[in-house]
């Protein structure tokens, strides 16, 4: 009968302390059947399974580690697998994981707590917690901070519909965010993000800092929040506000291009995500002027935009060509996962606003982010404590790697 041993090490990290331990092994030909380690502030804590070969006695092993943990001042602690346990657990590999990220400036004990719960209630285990955003100061307590935590877990869920009800409303008490999602092969393999314009790419929305200069920015702002709510149609809302902005000079458009405000991160991640080789891409129901700025200002692969007509330097208060609403945002988006030959898998949406979901909803990571609640509701992920660079802790990226 095979002996299987679970090698528990706590204690003080040190260089060279799992090679001393490793090597003990190593004399006896010990297999490692799993392994993993984790070190927290110096502390060090080390799990290592391993079958005994049959030519030698655990005895003398187990023996000679606890000698050797004495002499680096650590703990030590054996326990025995039975071999139908362990083959269990080896069966269990290649079953369907899910990730749970908690996103904001910091992350309490009362937020961890409650999704602790959560999970537990939904007999789920969790395997593995990472933290991927940096070290926190406790004396900068001035400074922006952010805080992302990986949970991993396992087990069948009934009805994933219920567990991501139960987070949202942790994201609703607590103010932290909580995405809920898959962990599959094309969690490492995204390839394309696209990103809404107005109030996601940038601060505000384009269209009622034309609408303030003319005038009438109440009537039309009015009118956008109606739209981004759900409340009317987007194509109804659009042709409503542009409109109102027929006889505004053309001119006005280079004074609000200027003027346009980048989302908190956004140039870090645009930055990010080109080093790691995404193709990236605006599809808004917003205008091209805009998208068109900002393409050279982020140096942006695709923009798809509407067009404001405009005759004698004037706006006619009308839009040339079919108007980008969410279902045209959905088609766009297949049509250029199509050209760069990936699958919609392979793509990533973000954006705020209800005519966002058809996007968000085929996409392979679909973000809601700073989003009105009927946007929350119904997209897996959320992002609204943090700014737009917290789309890169979503895709799995460490603060270290970020900073690389």
């Amino acid at each position: 009968m095979r002996e299987i041993i679970l090698i528990n090490v706590t204690g003080k990290d040190k260089p060279g302390l799992t090679a001393s331990l490793t090597g003990i092994l190593a004399r006896y030909k010990v297999t490692i059947l799993d392994i993993g380690q984790a070190v927290i502030h110096d502390y060090l804590s080390l799990g290592i399974l391993v079958e005994i070969p049959t030519e030698y006695k655990s005895s003398s092993i187990l023996k000679d580690l606890l000698f050797e943990a004495h002499k680096l001042g650590i703990q030590i602690r054996f326990s025995p697998i039975e071999e139908e346990l362990y083959e269990n657990w080896v069966a269990q590999q290649g079953k369907e994981r899910r990730i749970i990220t908690l996103l904001g400036r910091r992350i309490t004990a009362k937020q961890l707590s409650k999704v602790a719960a959560v999970i537990a209630n939904n007999k789920l285990n969790i395997d593995v917690i990472n933290r991927l955003s940096g070290r926190v100061s406790v004396n900068k307590t001035d400074s922006i901070q952010s805080a992302c935590v990986q949970i991993t877990v396992t087990g069948k869920i009934n009805d994933p519909g219920i567990l991501r009800g139960q987070l949202l409303k942790i994201h609703a008490d607590t103010g932290i965010d909580i995405s809920f999602y898959v962990d599959d092969i094309y969690r490492h393999a995204r390839r394309l993000v696209v990103f809404d314009m107005d109030s996601t790419l940038i601060q505000g929305e384009a269209i009622d800092e034309l609408a303030d200069v003319a005038g009438i920015g109440d009537q039309v702002a009015q009118i956008t929040e109606a739209g981004m709510q759900g409340k009317i149609d987007f194509k109804q809302s659009l042709t409503q506000r542009v409109a109102l902005l027929k006889g505004l000079e053309d001119k006005v458009l280079s004074f609000v291009a200027q003027n346009l405000v980048l989302t908190d991160g956004a140039d870090r991640v645009v930055r990010k995500l080109k080093q790691l080789g995404y193709k990236i891409g605006i599809i808004s129901g917003g205008f091209e002027y805009f998208g068109k700025f900002l393409q050279k200002k982020l140096g942006l692969d695709y923009v798809f935009t509407n067009s404001l007509e405009i005759v004698d330097g004037k706006l006619t208060g009308k839009i040339t060509g079919d108007i980008i609403d969410g279902q045209k945002k959905a088609e766009i988006l297949r049509t250029i996962a199509q050209v760069e030959n990936i699958n919609l898998q392979q793509t990533i949406a973000v954006g705020d606003g209800a005519n966002d979901l058809p996007m968000i909803s085929i996409a392979g990571l679909g973000v809601a982010f700073n989003a009105k609640s009927i946007v929350k509701k119904n997209a897996q992920r959320s992002i609204s404590s943090v700014g737009l660079d917290g789309l890169l802790y979503l895709i799995g990226l460490s603060e270290r790697e970020i900073r690389q």
